[in-house]
């Protein structure tokens, strides 16, 4: 029976590997402390935060969310540890929330393995604190007990860690922060949040069995939504928990209406001792593009959920080693001779076996997965398709606009072939950045910087001409900065089709042209919309979507222009105006930290393959695979001739 906890009160706990679930309203850091038997934290290395997620026996989540699963051990947790809190902090400098009064009051819940309740705890009464001392997991006579704690800090982070005895609370919980915005920053944003109306079903290939494992590396509750606070116009995505073999089920978006959705294609069922055949548009929708969007993200979740719980199987295995090696050696006459022997043997075959049981079910899951893939990549419109896919041959500019938008694809190193495609929705809430530095991975270190650059280019036209070609004629528009020039090469298939808004500005004066003109439609729309005066907008004003293409920042920026893009950036999106930045970093250290703010506003992508990306379930480093038009294909000419000729014919 599940123990509702109220601040102060405790309960004995019936096992020690256990998940610590966190819901709360708002995107939190998550992190916990461990304490000796006085309770003080006896230095940085006894802290598990974002920037340091794993400590023996703990084990937390590496960004800001609205849910997290902590993951705790503690039988593995040294022997001078007597306490365990759990502190939540509200993120800084991501626009979020800054006290805890602004948002709906943290839910707490301390499960086992299965996610049976144990304890429960709601922190009710929170005002001005932007740091709070959830919960305590401590040691009390060999055994172990939860206490609600609920102990807020006006200051923060910084005076929480300070209370506990920590030296230098101040300068990590700066660079926790700091952690955090990184993170955030990296992290792909999440499908809106997500209504009971239409509930997608994806069912499971069949119970998962890992073998002893830990609790799952942090991931968020069920029914809990999550979302990156770095980009404050992102929404959620929230998922039920399966029951072991039985359906996951997926809400899909920002649906409100109460007529039921368009039923999912059905598969042939499956003979007994089979899996179920996959299908594209298996996921409930509103229309074939809804149900294919929403079964792509149950993808991209399934896939990180599997990979999370097989690492974490893969971890147990080999701590379990170590600690039956470490209890077998304490014993001097083990040491020597054939004892020792057979004790090292016995915790590696039993490892081994782990590992193999783990290996099993990922392969399983995987195998699911890749014939998933296979039957819907085919399927995919264009604004979800691969360059390579044949139905951009007979693209037709459509009337409305699409869901979404592929940036690439992502795969994980467990299964390099199975790749899931980055969709992003529409319209653009986020800028993007094409980072062109060869510091950024190891694959653009082998490549000549000059060539980096051009292929920095041409991935930034490829987003572009892909934006064109699913915008209705003429609500869609492109202007490009290059001034010196030097993408000449990259950006003839835009400036030969006609396509741009008018030619790359070059040099000075036509860098801070193109600026004045965004900067005065973000002014005019955003004054239009505080109004409520939309009909009041100039006649020769364009309210279509703008994007703006900047080749090789900083150079030939002035302090007023960078400070016109950092603007554009900021207040863009939210009346049209977006961002496609092509820059390598380092060409702007000169700033110092004043840009900081820009690069983490811009959805970092590269030209070459590179793992940089995060998901926002579990926080994997995913590889980022940039778009290509196959070797010696004339598709790219063919959109952009295609997006001329619609334009032509709507008298644009």
């Amino acid at each position: 029976m599940t123990a509702e906890l109220v601040r102060g009160q405790n309960h004995t706990l019936p096992q020690t590997r256990l998940e610590i679930r966190v819901s709360a309203g708002s995107p939190v850091v998550a992190g916990a402390t461990l304490g000796d038997e006085n309770g003080v934290v006896r230095g940085a290395e006894w802290i598990a935060h974002p920037g340091s997620p794993q400590l023996p026996g703990l084990e937390v989540s590496q960004q800001a969310a609205a849910g997290h699963r902590l993951a705790v051990d503690l039988e593995a947790l040294p022997e001078t540890v007597h306490r365990v809190t759990v502190l939540l902090a509200l993120p800084v400098g991501v626009g979020g929330p800054a006290r805890f009064g602004a948002t709906a009051a943290p839910f707490i819940a301390v499960t086992g393995l299965d996610g049976t309740e144990i304890a429960t705890f709601t922190l009710t009464g929170l005002d001005a604190e932007s740091a709070v001392s959830a919960l305590e997991l401590y040691r009390r006579q060999g055994a172990w007990k939860v206490r609600a704690v609920g102990q807020g800090y006006a200051a923060g982070l910084a005076e929480m860690l300070a209370d506990q005895g920590l030296a230098g609370a101040a300068e990590l919980a700066a660079s926790i922060q700091e952690a955090v915005a990184r993170s955030l920053a990296r992290s792909v944003a999440p499908p809106p949040p997500r209504t009971p109306e239409g509930d997608r079903v994806r069912q499971a290939s069949g119970p998962s069995d890992p073998g002893p494992a830990p609790a799952a590396p942090p991931q968020p509750p069920a029914a809990t939504p999550v979302q990156p606070a770095a980009d404050p116009g992102t929404a959620s995505v929230s998922a039920s928990a399966p029951t072991p073999g039985g359906p996951i089920n997926y809400a899909h978006p920002r649906r409100q209406h109460a007529a039921p959705p368009t039923p999912p294609p059905t598969a042939p069922p499956a003979q007994p001792g089979q899996a179920a055949q996959p299908v594209a548009g298996d996921a409930t929708g509103w229309s074939m593009d809804e149900r294919l969007y929403n079964q792509i993200w149950g993808m991209f979740e399934d896939l990180a959920r599997a990979a999370a719980a097989y690492r974490s199987a893969v971890d147990f295995a080999e701590s379990r080693m170590d600690q039956e090696l470490d209890r077998s050696l304490s014993d001097p006459r083990n040491r020597i001779g054939g004892a020792g022997d057979r004790a090292r043997e016995e915790a590696r075959a039993k490892r081994d076996e782990l590992t193999a049981r783990a290996r099993e079910v990922l392969d399983r899951d995987l195998a699911q997965l890749a014939a998933e893939a296979a039957v819907v990549e085919p399927a995919l419109p264009a604004a979800y398709a691969g360059w390579d896919n044949p139905v951009w041959h007979a693209h037709r500019i459509p009337m409305e606009l699409p869901m979404a938008l592929r940036l690439g694809d992502l795969h994980l190193p467990e299964r390099t072939g199975l790749r899931i495609p980055l969709l992003v929705r529409l319209p653009l809430e986020r800028g993007m950045w094409v980072d062109s530095g060869r510091t950024a991975s190891e694959a653009a270190a082998l490549i000549d910087s000059d060539r980096l650059r051009r292929l920095a280019m041409e991935t930034a036209v490829l987003h572009a001409a892909r934006l064109l070609a699913v915008y209705p004629p003429g609500e869609f528009s492109v202007h490009v900065i290059d001034p010196a020039g030097s993408a000449a090469g990259p950006l003839a298939p835009l400036v030969d089709s006609g396509v741009l808004a008018g030619p790359p500005a070059a040099g000075p004066q036509g860098v801070a042209s193109v600026l004045a003109h965004l900067t005065r439609r973000v002014d005019l729309v955003q004054m239009a919309v505080r109004a409520g005066a939309a009909d009041s907008l100039p006649p020769d004003l364009d309210t279509g979507e703008q994007l703006l293409v900047v080749n090789d920042f900083p150079h030939g920026f002035d302090d007023r222009a960078v400070t016109q893009l950092r603007y554009l950036a900021d207040e863009g999106p939210a009346v049209g105006v977006h961002l496609l930045m092509v820059a390598d970093r380092e060409d702007a250290s000169a700033y110092g930290p004043v840009l900081d703010p820009l690069w983490r506003s811009l959805l970092r992508i590269t030209p070459v393959a590179d793992s940089h990306l995060a998901d926002p379930w579990v926080g994997h480093a995913w590889t980022y695979e940039p778009p290509v038009t196959p070797p010696g294909s004339r598709v790219l000419e063919q959109v952009l001739a295609a997006v001329t000729a619609a334009r032509r014919a709507a008298g644009r």
